[in-house]
């Protein structure tokens, strides 16, 4: 600035105060130097498949129901009879990003003893479309967890053939709890 614009400067600013500090004056946060992004620290560890697979086609309806499991069992989860512990969406997300969702999901749901699940992949027009294509992932990667006794379409008010219903394994914790609990009515 030049002397006759710095006067020009401060005469333009001679009754100007400063604003007070009050609740109202939000700062922007300074910004932050982004760091390359690393993979979570269960990324390693996870086992589920990669790698091309076959489209499953739309008609033919996802369920499945592990060895030993009662139909019954099948049956009240496809009709929407068991309160739901948590959701997943998979929505728009590309393939790789959902395979290291769902496993960090199902870890979380492991280690919090969360019984039923709802995990939401959208649905398509097509057999080829992006969301049948992480649907069909779903049913191969679904079945590689020990804890999964079971999943099948969900009820239209929860998302119906774009969302599945998962039924885990009770824990040990779980499974002790009832224990003591029907042998305290059975005294």
């Amino acid at each position: 600035m030049n002397p006759d614009e710095n006067d020009l400067f401060k005469h333009a600013m001679e009754d100007v105060t400063p604003l007070k500090e009050c609740a109202t004056v939000h700062w922007l946060k300074t910004p932050q130097i982004k760091t390359p992004r690393q993979q979570p620290p269960d990324a390693e560890n996870n086992f589920l498949i990669e790698g091309f697979i076959d489209a499953i086609p739309l008609a033919q309806p996802l369920e499945y129901k592990a060895e030993g499991i009662q139909q019954g069992v099948l049956d009240k989860l496809r009709q929407g009879k068991y309160p739901l512990d948590a959701s997943l969406n998979l929505l728009r997300q590309p393939v790789g990003q959902c395979r290291q969702s769902l496993f960090s999901f199902m870890s979380q749901a492991r280690k919090n003893n969360l019984r039923n699940l709802l995990i939401i992949h959208g649905k398509g027009r097509d057999d080829r479309s992006h969301a049948n294509i992480v649907r069909s992932y779903l049913f191969r990667w679904l079945q590689q967890f020990d804890d999964v006794q079971t999943f099948c379409i969900a009820q239209p008010y929860h998302g119906g053939s774009g969302a599945l219903y998962v039924g885990l394994r009770k824990s040990e914790q779980a499974r002790s709890d009832n224990r003591e609990r029907h042998a305290k009515h059975s005294r």
